[in-house]
C-alpha cells in the first residue's frame, strides 16, 4: 500500500500543505486544486475544523489524494483515516505514532532533521521522510549531505520550498516530493480566491515539468544535398555531429527512422519523464507506452500517438 502511494506523491511531484479555517472552503479549494493539475492535499492538523474538511473533500472528490499533516497523536490519526485520510504526515519522528500507522497499515511520512532522526527512521522500517523545516535546516545541500550513508531514504522537503527553490530540491533523485504552501496561502484561502490558488497551481505544475522544445528532427532522406547541411551550420554558426544513425547542426537532426514514418518529429525536453506521463495522461494526452526507453528504471524517452502537422512528438528527459 504504501508502495503505491508514495509513487503516486512522487508522480504529483509537489503535495499542497493546507491550513483550512472554515469547513466551508474545504470543497472549493479542493476544486482549484484539482482544476490547477494537482489532485492531491496534505491538510493540517492546526485548525478544529481539519477533521470535517478532509472528509469533505475525501467525499466530495474520491479521486484525489487526501492526507493529514501536523498530526501530533495516535487519537488524531484515528480521526484522519475515519475522515478519509490516505496518508499521515507529522513535524517529527514520534515512534509511537509511526508504530500506530503501521499497525494500522496507514502510511506515513514523518518529520526528521538530523543524521539521528535518520537512523531511527530506518530502525522503524521507513524509507520515506519528511525533511522539516527544509530551508532552515540547510535545504537540498543539507538533504544531500546528511542522506549519503542512507541511500535507501526518500525525502518530502518542507518549510520554506517556493516557485524559486522547487527544482533545486525536485532535481535531486533524493526527493521523493516537495511539500509546499505558496499556491494555498492562508490569506487566498480566507479570501476565497480559489481562482487564483488555481492558476497558482498550473503555474506551479509547468514549472515542475519544465517542457521545452529541445530539437526538431527531419529525415535523412529528405535532404537535398549538402547545401542543407552548410546552410544550417552557417545560420547556427557550429559544426555537424555526425553518427551512424543521425546528422546533428545545433538543435536540427537529420536522421533514418521517424516514428508511424511521419515527415518529422519535435522533441519535448522535460525535467523527470515518468513525472510529465502522469501528468499529461490526465490531460488526455494518449502516449505509445511500446516507445519507452528506460535508464536505471526511469523513463528516459517515449512518444505521444498523436502529431502535429505530420510530425511525431516525443518527450525526452534533459
Amino acid at each position: 500500500m504504501s508502495e503505491k502511494l508514495f509513487k503516486e506523491i512522487s508522480n504529483y511531484g509537489i503535495v499542497p500543505v493546507i491550513q483550512i479555517n472554515r469547513v466551508e472552503d474545504a470543497i472549493p479549494l479542493a476544486k482549484a486544486l484539482i482544476d490547477g493539475g494537482l489532485p492531491v492535499a496534505e491538510v493540517t492538523f492546526r485548525t478544529d475544523c481539519a477533521e470535517e474538511a478532509i472528509r469533505q473533500m475525501a467525499n466530495e472528490f474520491p479521486e484525489m489524494l487526501v492526507g493529514a499533516g501536523t498530526v501530533l497523536t495516535v487519537e488524531q490519526v484515528d480521526l484522519a483515516v475515519a475522515a478519509g485520510s490516505k496518508f499521515i504526515v507529522s513535524p517529527g519522528l514520534n515512534p509511537k505514532i509511526v508504530k500506530y500507522c503501521q499497525s494500522i497499515n496507514i502510511p506515513i511520512i514523518p518529520g526528521t532533521a538530523s543524521p539521528s532522526d535518520l537512523e531511527l527512521a530506518i530502525e522503524l522500517g521507513l524509507d520515506t521522510v519528511k525533511f522539516f523545516p527544509a530551508e532552515v535546516n540547510g535545504g537540498i545541500n543539507a538533504i544531500n549531505a546528511m542522506s549519503a550513508p542512507y541511500g535507501q531514504l526518500k525525502f518530502m522537503p518542507t518549510g520554506g520550498v517556493n516557485e524559486n527553490n522547487l527544482m533545486d530540491y525536485l532535481s535531486s533523485d533524493k526527493i521523493l516530493a516537495c511539500g509546499g504552501t505558496w499556491m494555498v496561502k492562508s490569506d487566498l484561502i480566507d479570501n476565497k480566491q480559489f481562482d487564483t490558488i488555481r492558476d497558482l497551481t498550473r503555474l506551479a505544475v509547468k514549472k515542475m515539468l519544465d517542457i521545452k522544445l529541445d530539437h526538431v528532427g527531419i529525415k535523412n532522406a529528405d535532404i537535398k544535398n549538402d547545401q542543407d547541411i552548410q546552410l544550417l551550420k552557417k545560420l547556427l554558426m557550429t559544426e555537424e555531429n555526425v553518427t551512424s544513425e543521425e546528422t546533428t547542426v545545433g538543435e536540427v537532426k537529420f536522421i533514418s527512422d521517424i516514428y508511424n514514418d511521419q515527415k518529422g518529429d519535435l522533441a519535448f525536453s522535460c525535467s523527470n519523464v515518468d513525472r510529465a506521463v502522469f501528468h499529461l495522461e490526465k490531460t488526455g494526452v494518449n502516449f505509445d507506452h511500446d516507445t519507452a526507453v528506460y535508464n536505471n528504471g526511469n523513463l528516459k524517452l517515449i512518444y505521444i500517438k498523436d502529431s502535429v502537422a505530420g510530425y511525431a512528438i516525443h518527450l525526452l528527459r534533459k
